[in-house]
C-alpha cells in the first residue's frame, strides 16, 4: 500500500514561536508512515486580516495559501492547529463562494485536517504506541477544535494511548480559555480573567500537564501560568506523541 502523501501547513503561531511542535508533528507523521512534503514558499492563512476586519487583504493571503497548495497535487494537507483549518474549512467559504477560485477552494477543503483528527479519522491510528510521558493531564477543548472542525474525542484518545499518561477531565473543558487572537488585545482585562478561570480548573484536578490542539491557546494559558507561578505545564498534542522515543 503506498504511503499517504502529506503537505504540511505551518501556522504562523508555530514558525515564530513553537518550531519544535511542527518538528514533531512531522517526526510523527513519518512513524506511521506518511510521505511528508513542505512547501518552503508558504505563509499565513490569512485569519489574523480576518478576524481584524480586514477582508481584502485576508482574501490576498488566503489566495497565496490556494496556490501553495494546488489541488492537482491531490496530497493531505495536515496542520497542528485547528484554528488555521477551521479558517481553511469554514471561512474560506466566505472569501471564495462565487468566484473564480471556488474551484481552488473546495479541492483544497476537502483535504485539509487538523493534525490529531487526520491520524485518527483518515488513517485510522488511535495510538503512537512509542509514546511516553510520565504523568497525569488534562485537557482544553480548544474553540477552533471544537466548534469549527467538531474534534473532540480523536485527541483523547490519542493522549490516552500515551504509555505513562492519565486523563483527568477539567470543569467547563469546552469553555474559550479567553484569547481569541484580537480579543485578548482588545479586552485585555476579560480574557486574563479567562485565562484565569481555566488554569484554575485545571488546577483543580491535580494534573501535571494542560494539553490541546492549538498552540495560541496554550501560549495564552502558559503565559498566565509563568505571571502567577502556578503548578501546571501546557504542551501541545504534538510534542506528547513524540515524547520519549
Amino acid at each position: 500500500m503506498p504511503a499517504p502523501q502529506v503537505d504540511i501547513f505551518i501556522p504562523c503561531f508555530v514558525d515564530q514561536l513553537f518550531p519544535h511542535t511542527a518538528m514533531n508533528m512531522v517526526k510523527v507523521l513519518e512513524a506511521v508512515g506518511c510521505e511528508v512534503h513542505y512547501n518552503a514558499n508558504q505563509t499565513c492563512c490569512g485569519q489574523p486580516a480576518y478576524n481584524a476586519g480586514y477582508k481584502t487583504e485576508s482574501c490576498e493571503v488566503a489566495r497565496k495559501f490556494l496556490a501553495d497548495f494546488p489541488t492537482e497535487q491531490e496530497r493531505y494537507i495536515v496542520s497542528p492547529s485547528a484554528s488555521c483549518i477551521g479558517m481553511v474549512r469554514n471561512t474560506y467559504a466566505d472569501l471564495f463562494e462565487g468566484t473564480p477560485d471556488a474551484g481552488r477552494y473546495h479541492g483544497v477543503q476537502r483535504r485539509a485536517f487538523e493534525f490529531t483528527e487526520f491520524l485518527v479519522d483518515v488513517l485510522g491510528i488511535t495510538s503512537i504506541p512509542r509514546a511516553k510521558l510520565e504523568g497525569k493531564y488534562t485537557y482544553h477543548d480548544s474553540c477552533a477544535a471544537l466548534r469549527e472542525c467538531g474534534i473532540r474525542e480523536a485527541p483523547r484518545q490519542l493522549l490516552d494511548g500515551v504509555a505513562g499518561l492519565e486523563r483527568l477531565e477539567m470543569a467547563e473543558t469546552e469553555t474559550c480559555c479567553g484569547f481569541g487572537g484580537t480579543f485578548a488585545v482588545k479586552f485585555e482585562a476579560i480574557s486574563v480573567a479567562m485565562a484565569e478561570q481555566k488554569v484554575e480548573h485545571a488546577l483543580a484536578t491535580g494534573a501535571n500537564y494542560l494539553i490541546s490542539t492549538d498552540t495560541s491557546c496554550l501560549m495564552h494559558l502558559d503565559a498566565y501560568i509563568r505571571r502567577e507561578q502556578k503548578p501546571i505545564k501546557t504542551l501541545h498534542i504534538a510534542d506528547v506523541l513524540a515524547s520519549g522515543w
